[in-house]
């Protein structure tokens, strides 16, 4: 059975923005047009503007010197890796994660470049964490920003009006091993795709003190 829940407009935002980093990494066809590189040092300050700051410095990160190739572009010490992805996408969108959490997005991404459908990827990537051949951590967050393009000012690397979305991902977990909800709600941390081995615990609602 399916069930369906009423969002706020702020949650359907959330939820939209983690299907995002699986999608294909490549870059919108506009006819002939191919999307401009900025160059590298943007690039890096601009995919870890969803670390917290204290975690900017030292994370790897991903990004492109020619379009829909992805290659490391700084290595990191700090076992975060950000992807700039805004650089072949049509809105503003970066994310870092975990490193453990590397070789399941990977996969993710190249299925997809292989033209396999986003279902059948979760069915693949399932059955190779069965199997052992692709391994989980035992936890791993994961933080993103998603806007407009146009609100992105890469001379001074500022963002406005941004999407913020910081999950953990635990794989397996259902809401009688961690005691969370799987109840999505706009207010406090919920559990999405429980018990599969992407399962993670959403952060929604301010986090102040």
């Amino acid at each position: 059975m399916i069930r369906e829940f009423m969002f706020s407009s702020s949650m359907r935002r959330t939820l939209l923005v983690l299907p995002l980093l699986v999608l294909p990494l490549v870059a919108v066809s506009l006819g002939a047009q191919q999307p401009s590189i900025p160059p590298a040092a943007q690039q890096i300050a601009a995919a870890v503007l969803p670390l917290p700051a204290d975690l900017r410095a030292n994370a790897t990160v991903m990004g492109y010197r020619e379009a829909n190739k992805l290659v490391v572009l700084r290595q990191g010490t700090n076992g975060m890796t950000c992807l700039a992805l805004y650089v072949v996408r049509g809105n503003f969108h970066v994310a870092c994660y975990a490193d453990g959490l590397e070789p399941f997005m990977a996969r993710g991404r190249a299925l997809r470049e292989q033209g396999v459908n986003a279902q059948q990827v979760d069915t693949v990537r399932f059955a190779e964490v069965a199997s052992g051949r692709l391994r989980m951590p035992a936890m791993g967050t994961l933080y993103s920003l998603s806007a407009p393009k146009e609100n992105f000012d890469p001379a001074t690397n500022t963002l406005k009006g941004a999407a913020p979305l910081t999950v953990i991902y635990v794989p397996n977990a259902t809401p009688a091993t961690v005691g969370i909800t799987a109840v999505p709600t706009s207010n406090g941390p919920w559990l999405m795709f429980p018990g599969t081995p992407k399962a993670h615990i959403m952060i929604t609602g301010s986090m102040a003190p």
